[in-house]
């Protein structure tokens, strides 16, 4: 029996995730044609990773920028700027206010994301969601730190823990920490994950009782 849930944001609860890759692809457009969309394509392949990680990995590795850690968080605060709005005005996924008014005071559940733990915290006020959620958490931390701490403080039991995610490090996650992992499949990550043995939704219409027969 499910007793506690995971989910990732961006993809899963909001169809969010084309704000963010054209916001990458743009503002590494003045960097060239072919290194912006080496980037776009990056990050829809990452989904979940950190943009910290993503910074550090395009502009030293990829453009032979050296920075430092003032320079990463510079980067990311444009990026947040970029995005705020689209995120906050981007469509729900389908049935998931009326699965969290139906379900929040059933299951204990987290948003564990790779957008900054203050920027989705204030997402998810915006968006009148937090009532709905325990608490709210993403990077610099990885996913499966945050899962790790979450199931120790709060005494969890893994085997009765679901995450929700559309990435790979949703996945890994999951796996890390022995919960059971259901993927929101859409038409960016259908292939990636086509190999893949995993519980599958599209949306969350019918998720209550995907999570019943668990």
């Amino acid at each position: 029996m499910i007793t506690s849930i995971f989910f990732d944001f961006d993809g899963v609860i909001l169809d969010s995730l084309e704000v963010k890759t054209q916001a990458f692809y743009d503002m590494y457009l003045p960097y060239g044609i072919e290194i912006a969309e080496r980037v776009r394509q990056h990050h829809i392949e990452n989904g979940g990773v950190s943009r910290f990680e993503k910074f550090k990995l395009y502009h030293e590795n990829w453009l032979g920028i050296p920075t430092d850690e003032s320079k990463i968080y510079e980067l990311a605060n444009e990026f947040s700027q970029r995005v705020f709005s689209g995120v906050v005005n981007a469509t729900e996924v389908a049935g998931i206010r009326d699965f969290l008014d139906a379900n929040h005071t059933k299951y204990r559940m987290w948003i564990i994301t790779g957008t900054p733990t203050n920027e989705i915290r204030e997402i998810v006020k915006a968006l009148q969601l937090e009532k709905y959620f325990v608490s709210c958490y993403g990077s610099p931390e990885k996913k499966s730190y945050w899962v790790e701490k979450i199931i120790r403080e709060e005494q969890l039991n893994s085997s009765q823990s679901v995450f929700v995610g559309d990435a790979l490090a949703d996945y890994e996650a999951a796996i890390q920490n022995q919960v059971q992992f259901v993927l929101r499949e859409h038409l960016d990550n259908e292939n990636l994950f086509a190999s893949y043995n995993i519980m599958r939704i599209r949306n969350f219409i019918h998720f209550q009782e995907l999570l019943l027969r668990i």
